[in-house]
Formats: C-alpha cells, structure tokens, sequence
C-alpha cells in the first residue's frame, strides 16, 4: 500500500488576497481554482517545489490559525527571496531553534502561520 503525501487545506478568506500572498509573494504556483458562476465560494490549490495546499474559502475547510511545516534545505536562502519582493506586511526573521534547526515563520492574511523549518548540522552556524 502506497500512501501519497498530505494535500492541507488552508482557510482563507478572499481569493484575490490569498493569490497576491502565495503566488506574487511566496512564489508558489496556482495548479487550479474554482469560482462558482454564482458567486459562490471559492477554492484553489497552490504548488512549489514538494509543497501543495489547497486555499478554501468553504465553511470548515480548514480553521484561521492552522500551523503548517514545510521543509526546506536553505532557510536563509527564501528568506532572502522573500526580502527581494517586498511585503509591506511581512518582515519574517530566520530562528535557531533548541533543537538544531531554522525556521521561518510567516504569517498569511488569514491567521494561519508557515513554518519553513530547516534541520542544521549542531556543529555548523547558525543563522
């Protein structure tokens, strides 16, 4: 048995806030998304690299103030891409944490906080 990876779903609560966070700012790719001709609610589901998440506009899809961790092999490195393309509501920090490794927490419009943690070598710098 085979199981794939996790695909979280991430509340959020207007689909044109959440494309300027995660597509212009965090640099991830919009894969598809789904606008009712009502106007109703939407969804859409968002890529880079490994990391997929599905941003849910839907009632119980997911409550503001989820924590999600992504793993990434050069914190410091996306943090300064992220310095690049200023957010003038975001000025997220690189960590050390007790337990060898980086993080960078960021926060997006809607309540919900991405951990992009790094694990490091004890021996090596940090931050």
């Amino acid at each position: 048995m085979l199981i794939g990876p996790a695909r979280p779903v991430l509340r959020m609560f207007d689909l044109e806030i959440a494309k300027t966070f995660y597509i212009d700012w965090l640099a991830f790719s919009l894969d598809w998304e789904y606008r009712p001709e009502s106007g109703g609610l939407s969804i859409m589901e968002v890529s880079r690299g490994h990391t997929t998440i599905h941003l849910s506009e839907h009632y119980g899809d997911g409550s503001p103030g989820a924590k999600l961790l992504v793993e990434v092999d050069d914190v410091s490195s996306l943090h300064r891409e992220l310095q690049s393309r200023p957010n003038g509501y975001m000025k997220p920090a690189v960590e050390a944490t007790e337990w060898d490794t980086k993080i960078l927490v960021i926060l997006d419009p809607f309540g919900n906080r991405l951990v992009f943690s790094q694990t490091i070598n004890p021996d090596s710098e940090t931050c």
